[in-house]
């Protein structure tokens, strides 16, 4: 079987490892959308970016060239390198989400049951509910006080912090706990975070004296109180670093691949862009893996508010031109794919299955049991892609999500489709989506961004 690995040697592999050296540390320090986010502006910045709200408040007007960034929400991003043809006929655009799977804690999270204190959670996308015990898991977050206040939260990725978890029942006691199926083996509500069992000194009357303790420490250290949860966003993810995978280091592990892979690989691409013809795009967004709902979801008017705005600011804005715009516009919608995986091989129907090794993956569709909720590409625009990448030296594959009626996903393609813009999905093949460690192909990583680069330039 022919992979990436077969065309790349010297140079061009010393880049591929050099790549993905990067890649490991956006991977390891953005756990959640808003870090993304922050370190995505930080790479723009250092890439010539200005920030859109500070171009539109100075009223300067915006020409071919202009490299931009717009924020969302502190949740979503979006990158523009003006081309030198009017925005109306059309954009290049590679999007992505940055929300992974994850807990969240719940408004009112903090209790103890005898002597051990707790964080109540609500998981955040589709997950296998037992695989995310028995982990060393970290806190990241932002709490807002009543004033107004912003306290950044992020406990377990020094290495001189502690971990926090959650316990799972040990197998001596596990005869009942066996015998259910995967779904109900572990409970959503059993899914609370340990953090603390030493009482308050002089506690000894306390109801809740570990509770109080654990609530002091809060407030000395981060001037968080309990009423300050309310107004909080705090995700329990896994804690640790990204980490090379296998005897030959040639995969990553670690958590967030999905979709941060394609997110980041994304952004390179199109930091990579000078001057084009057709304006590039980068679109990164928040909450794909609960329905793209919100204010910070792809249903939301961002994009296209941005979009109005730029055309503003050069001097050309129509509400036609703005529908123009999106129309004209041909999207790789960079998500990931679903790897295979030789001790679950029953799952896949092998012509149409995404590998490790092999390249970026094109998924004509996703959805599941009869396409249900899926984008389906035109053959027009597939064909148009292949002829790019074999240009550009890209190797690709095609893929299903599995096999017919085995399940299935989605990912935002449908909803800039809406638009009547040509939409595909094309990301990376992964094992253990949705698993606390996930794993990629470093190959597939390079071989993902020199695609998008492709895609950017020639579409």
């Amino acid at each position: 079987m022919k992979t990436v690995w077969n065309k790349t040697q010297g140079e061009q592999r010393e880049a591929l490892f050099a790549f993905n050296e990067a890649y490991k540390h956006f991977i390891s320090v953005c756990k959640t959308e808003r870090e993304c986010v922050r370190e995505t502006v930080r790479l723009a910045e250092e890439n010539g970016y200005r920030d859109l709200n500070e171009v539109l408040a100075a009223d300067a007007k915006i020409q071919a060239g202009d490299k931009l960034y717009a924020v969302n929400k502190d949740k979503d991003i979006a990158l523009f390198v003006i081309g030198s043809e009017p925005l109306e006929a059309g954009m290049n655009i590679v999007g992505a989400h940055i929300d992974s799977p994850r807990l969240d804690l719940k408004q009112h999270p903090i209790y103890e049951d005898q002597g051990l204190t707790l964080l109540d959670t609500h998981y955040y996308g589709g997950i296998k509910k037992y695989q995310w015990v028995a982990h060393p898991m970290a806190l990241h977050g932002v709490v807002f006080k009543k004033d107004g206040t912003r306290i950044e939260l992020n406990i377990g990725e020094d290495e001189n912090d502690p971990v926090v978890g959650i316990s799972d029942l040990l197998v001596h006691l596990s005869a009942d706990q066996m015998q259910k199926t995967g779904a109900k083996v572990v409970e959503g509500e059993d899914l609370n975070v340990l953090v603390g069992s030493i009482p308050a000194e002089g506690g000894e009357e306390e109801k809740e004296p570990v509770k109080k303790a654990i609530l002091a420490l809060l407030k000395e250290k981060y001037n968080i109180e309990e009423e300050d949860f309310l107004s909080a966003e705090i995700e329990v993810v896994p804690a640790g670093k990204a980490r090379d995978y296998g005897l030959d280091r040639s995969l990553v592990l670690g958590y967030g691949h999905d979709d941060r892979v394609c997110a980041y690989t994304s952004a390179l691409a199109t930091f990579a862009m000078e001057n084009p013809q057709r304006t590039s795009v980068c679109l990164l967004v928040d909450k794909e893996e609960v329905g793209s709902n919100g204010a910070s979801g792809m249903h939301s008017h961002f994009f296209e508010n941005t979009v109005a705005e730029i055309l503003n600011a050069m001097g050309d804005y129509s509400e036609l031109k703005v529908r123009r715009a999106l129309q004209n516009s041909k999207m790789l919608s960079s998500d990931v794919s679903a790897g295979y995986d030789p001790n679950y091989p029953s799952v896949n129907e092998m012509k149409n299955t995404a590998f490790l090794g092999k390249g970026i993956v094109f998924n004509k569709y996703t959805g599941s049991r009869g396409k249900s909720g899926c984008n389906d590409a035109n053959p027009e625009f597939i064909a148009e892609l292949r002829r790019i990448m074999d240009e550009e030296d890209v190797m690709f594959q095609t893929a299903e999500l599995g096999r017919v009626d085995q399940g299935g996903g989605g990912t935002i393609a449908y909803i800039l489709a809406n638009y009547n813009m040509e939409v595909i999905d094309a990301g990376i093949a992964v094992q253990n989506m949705h698993a606390p460690w996930e794993i990629v192909s470093k190959a597939d990583v390079y071989e993902a961004y020199r695609a998008y680069v492709a895609f950017l330039k020639k579409a």
